[in-house]
């Protein structure tokens, strides 16, 4: 049996690479679901931020915290798929419950990081699930005035508060 550590680095490993079959047999010799790896992501960031749907679903149905933010930066794992562009697994983390509106440490939303990125499905889904066209960032800016400033007029006009 491999060493605590290890276990835990197979579960990171596995959430990343979407070893969904794994993730069970590892649950169960001990690893921690909500742990940080050495970057400071949980294995739902992981599995999140590499498009590995299957395994973000497996991970939250077997209880992992889909709204536990990164360690370093505070970005959840909806934040790290409006940056990827991963439509369907920003739906399902939205089904998760997690706070739409959550912000990372500079004050940024996951509509903010949707709208930087031009992720036109996001965005829909964010607002769709209540998500405050309003806020502003650390720095003053909103959803709308992030887009603006990306030279996308378009989507400043759609997330306008």
């Amino acid at each position: 049996m491999p060493s605590p550590e290890r276990r835990q680095q197979l579960l990171f490993e596995a959430a990343r690479l979407g070893r969904t079959d794994m993730i069970d047999p590892l649950l169960k010799a001990g690893a921690d679901i909500n742990a940080y790896d050495e970057r400071g992501f949980t294995p739902v960031i992981l599995a999140a931020y590499n498009g590995q749907l299957a395994t973000v679903d497996a991970l939250i149905g077997k209880g992992a915290d889909a709204c536990r933010p990164d360690r370093d930066q505070g970005n959840s794992a909806q934040m790290g798929v409006a940056f990827k562009g991963e439509d369907a697994i920003a739906a399902r983390l939205l089904k998760a419950g997690c706070d739409v509106n959550a912000r990372n440490h500079a004050g940024q939303t996951a509509l903010m990081m949707a709208s930087l990125f031009n992720r036109r499905a996001q965005v829909d889904l964010l607002l769709a699930a209540g998500a405050d066209r309003t806020i502003e960032d650390a720095a003053g800016r909103s959803a709308g005035s992030v887009a603006a400033g990306q030279g996308n007029a378009a989507m400043a006009e759609r997330v306008k508060g």
